[in-house]
């Protein structure tokens, strides 16, 4: 199977950083030392200490266990959405990395507008999937996780 285009890397890590703001950078965290994905981001504090590999994988298991708790705020709401650009942009900036050019404004771009287009995407897919399952939105939300860990492991992947 050949590479995926950095841009589509970029454009899927952001869109899936709408689902669960942390799983993409977590993702990173534990591809660290994956060859294939050389670039200047396994350079940075949080990827390059074993500390800050830890938080963002702390960070993404602390992210799957509030998504399901009552008083947790919609992924839509002002300060949520714009943590999630951000997040999807910081994803995409560290992917822009690698590949041998440095495409990091591109992709920073791109997963910004990823996490944006995510973060509405998943929250109409996540109601819809209740709705038309009549499963409690938990159990949709763990649904919404795999789908989420796969996709960013499978982005890294290809």
């Amino acid at each position: 199977m050949s590479k995926q285009p950095t841009a589509v890397r970029a454009l899927t890590l952001g869109f899936l950083t709408g689902g669960r703001s942390a799983t993409p950078l977590a993702a990173l965290a534990l591809h660290h030392d994956d060859p294939a994905l050389k670039g200047s981001w396994q350079q940075w504090p949080m990827f390059s200490t074993p500390a800050g590999r830890g938080l963002l994988v702390a960070a993404a298991i602390g992210e799957l266990v509030g998504d399901k708790l009552p008083m947790t705020p919609s992924r839509l709401a002002p300060l949520g959405l714009l943590g999630r650009i951000g997040t999807g942009a910081l994803a995409g900036l560290a992917i822009g990395t690698t590949g041998g050019k440095n495409r990091g404004l591109e992709s920073a771009v791109l997963g910004g507008l990823g996490a944006l287009a995510g973060s509405i995407g998943l929250a109409l897919a996540r109601k819809a999937a209740g709705s038309v399952t009549g499963l409690p939105d938990p159990v949709v939300a763990v649904a919404e996780d795999a789908v989420v860990i796969s996709g960013a492991a499978r982005a890294l992947r290809s």
